[in-house]
Formats: structure tokens, sequence, C-alpha cells
């Protein structure tokens, strides 16, 4: 094999693993493939406040920052945390947003990190779609789609508390 035909084979499957790259990136969810939102769903509620939960996957090779998110369906929205204060386990808002590793994800589940959606304009009913939308800290966004469900998991009480806002629209 001459060395232009091994130039070539290499040139030609760089090529295809980057058109391949850009097509996996495409379906990723964001209007640039970087970040997405998978298995995503928002716990059903007549009260005033709910979680939504999901997997955040982050396709790119660098660190990716979630500093804040909004819906139409609540006045308030938060990145929360569950952590441990002062020997009782709280829901707080997350210090410095959510950092998604490169190449890597964050579950968003009950009892841990959640999007916190306060102030709800409604209930939000068993199948009902919740659009979400992420604000990265570069000042792009990615907003989805999540559907409610009903879940009693560990009976997680989304009502105020002091650590929360108080504003609750």
């Amino acid at each position: 094999m001459s060395r232009t035909h091994v130039f070539r084979r290499v040139m030609l499957t760089g090529a295809a693993l980057t058109l391949a790259a850009a097509g996996l990136a495409a379906c990723g969810g964001s209007s640039d493939g970087a970040l997405a939102v998978n298995d995503s769903w928002t716990k059903a509620t007549d009260g005033p406040m709910t979680g939504s939960f999901g997997t955040v996957v982050n396709g790119t090779a660098a660190d990716i920052t979630v500093t804040g998110a909004s819906s139409p369906v609540a006045g308030i929205v938060e990145l929360h945390e569950t952590t441990m204060v002062d020997g009782e386990m709280v829901m707080q808002p997350k210090p410095g947003g959510f950092v998604i590793p490169a190449g890597g994800s964050l579950a968003l589940e009950p009892g841990g990190n959640h999007v916190m959606l306060m102030g709800l304009t409604g209930a939000i009913a068993p199948g009902q779609d919740v659009p979400i939308t992420l604000t990265l800290s570069n000042g792009d966004t990615l907003t989805y789609t999540t559907v409610a469900k009903d879940f009693a998991g560990g009976n997680e009480s989304y009502e105020p508390t002091p650590s929360m806002s108080p504003s609750m629209g």
C-alpha cells in the first residue's frame, strides 16, 4: 500500500468519525448537542411545589455547569440538593449549580440533586408534559419536556422549609 493511499484512508476515516460524532451530538437534545436530559420526569402534585428528575448527560470534552432553570408551570425554579444539615436531611439550593463532568452525567433523583419547581401555576397531573429550560454558565439554554407521574418514593414532602426561597409566587 502506498503512503498516499494510507494517508487518504486515515483522512477519510477521520472525516467519517467527525461526521459520526456530529450526528450523535445532534441527537443530544440541545441545539448544539452538548447536553441532553434523559429519562426525565416530574412528580405529579396538586400542592405548591414539586421536584423534577432525570439524567443530565454531557457529550463534550469539557465540564458544563447548569446555573439555573425555569418553567412556565412554576413561578420559581431552583437547582436543589438534598444534604445533611444539623443532623437532618434537608433540600436546599445547590451552591454553584450542577457541574456535569466532561463525557459524564449527573443523576437528578428523589433524595438527591433535583430541579425544584415552586409556586406552581396549577396542579400537575400524571401524564402531563412539563417543559423545563436549563441555563448554562456560558449563557446557553437547553429546553426539554418531562412527563408527570405519580411517585410516593421515600414520601418526600415538597413543602417550603426555611432553606427554600420564601416567595412562592
